[in-house]
């Protein structure tokens, strides 16, 4: 499984506003707004068109995820998914955060999507422990790979090494 996996999954210490990829994914907000984190950045880079584009989706549940135009980014589309605050782990968080990669996962192939990347959803600001949410990301990804063959490459892309090396780990527990 790893050597299949090897080809189309791919985690990195990047920049997410700076690949190339079919979309990116923001670790968005209720609201679709400009926040902090990955998500400010996000909407800083690809300009204010995206924030009037969210404006008109009317918001999103957490758990679920809704798609943009990439605008001023390389990437041609923003999917926003709405990861859980953490609030201790006993109020459906895993199965919240699952949910989100899940339905951005979804939402790139039914746009004929073939590339995309992730940030770590919900461990900045939204507190999610690091080696638990790597754990549930990788997870999400290789079962979404193993059974859609459309999706060529998934980048989980990690801003600096405590998150890289988390994804790291989760991966080796699950190949």
């Amino acid at each position: 499984m790893a050597e299949i996996l090897d080809n189309r999954l791919e985690i990195v210490q990047s920049d997410i506003t700076a690949l190339a990829v079919d979309a990116i994914v923001n670790a968005a907000n209720t609201k679709l707004s400009a926040g902090a984190g990955v998500c400010g950045a996000i909407h800083a880079a690809a300009g204010p068109e995206l924030a009037a584009e969210c404006k008109k989706l009317g918001g999103c549940a957490t758990g679920y995820a809704k798609i943009t135009k990439g605008y001023r980014l390389p990437a041609r589309f923003v999917v926003h998914a709405v990861g859980p605050v953490w609030q201790g782990g006993d109020n459906n968080e895993p199965k919240l955060l699952a949910s989100c990669y899940r339905y951005s996962l979804e939402l790139a192939a039914e746009h004929g999507l073939r590339t995309i990347a992730f940030p770590a959803i919900s461990c900045g600001i939204f507190g999610y422990p690091v080696d638990q949410a790597a754990l549930i990301a990788v997870r999400e990804v290789i079962d979404f790979l193993i059974n859609d063959e459309s999706m060529e490459k998934v980048y989980l892309t990690c801003f600096g090494v405590e998150i890289y090396s988390a994804y790291q780990q989760a991966y080796q527990r699950l190949v």
